[in-house]
This record gives structure tokens, sequence and C-alpha cells, in this order.
């Protein structure tokens, strides 16, 4: 199971009504908020990174939401399985091989990729 955190910015004039939406959508569970600053944070749950994308798109698709940003995911069962067929020596022998930082491919970010 995956859970992550995503930070949904509004007017603080929206603030209740986004509130309300959130809560209603079935998408998400309501954490805190600043309504001065137009701030709630929220987590939404899926089974793959793919579900909470998806999600995660309904929610910046709901009235009044300015930005919907994913803040912090968390994969127990992910990261589990990645080091059960991961080859240690394989990793410890790539990472020993000098690159340069253009041919190094970054997967630590999901912006643009969904």
């Amino acid at each position: 199971m995956n859970v992550s955190s995503i930070i949904v910015k509004t007017l603080p004039e929206n603030y209740d009504k986004v509130w309300e939406e959130l809560e209603k959508s079935g998408l998400c569970d309501l954490h805190f908020g600043e309504k001065e600053k137009g701030i709630i944070i929220v987590t939404i749950e899926g089974e793959t990174v793919e579900e909470e994308i998806a999600k995660l798109a309904q929610i910046e698709e709901l009235p009044h939401i300015i930005s919907a940003e994913m803040h912090m995911s968390y994969c127990e069962e992910e990261i589990e399985g990645m080091l059960k067929e991961m080859d240690i020596k394989k990793v410890v022998e790539e990472l020993n091989i000098p690159k340069k930082a253009e041919e190094i491919t970054y997967f630590g970010s999901l912006k643009g990729k969904y």
C-alpha cells in the first residue's frame, strides 16, 4: 500500500468550499489546514503509484483548487520487493563506474511522468 501526502492550495475565500469538496470526494483523508493561507494537507492511498497519481489528478480537477502537489510518498511493499530483486553486487559495481552528471538518470521526481 502506498501512502502520500498532498499539499492542496486554494484562495482563502474558497477554503471552506474546497475542504467540503475534498471530504465529499472520498479521494483522500484531510488532516490539517490554514485558512488564512489557503492550504490544506491531505493524504491519499493506493495499491500502486499510478493509482495515487490518478487520485491526485482527480483532486487537481476539483473546483477552486489552484494546485495539488504530492509532497511525500511511502510504500513499504514496493521497497521490499525492489530490495529482493536487487543484485547488490551489481549495484556496487555500477556506483563505482565514473560517469558524467549528464549521463546519470534521476528517478526521484514524478513530475512530468504522468
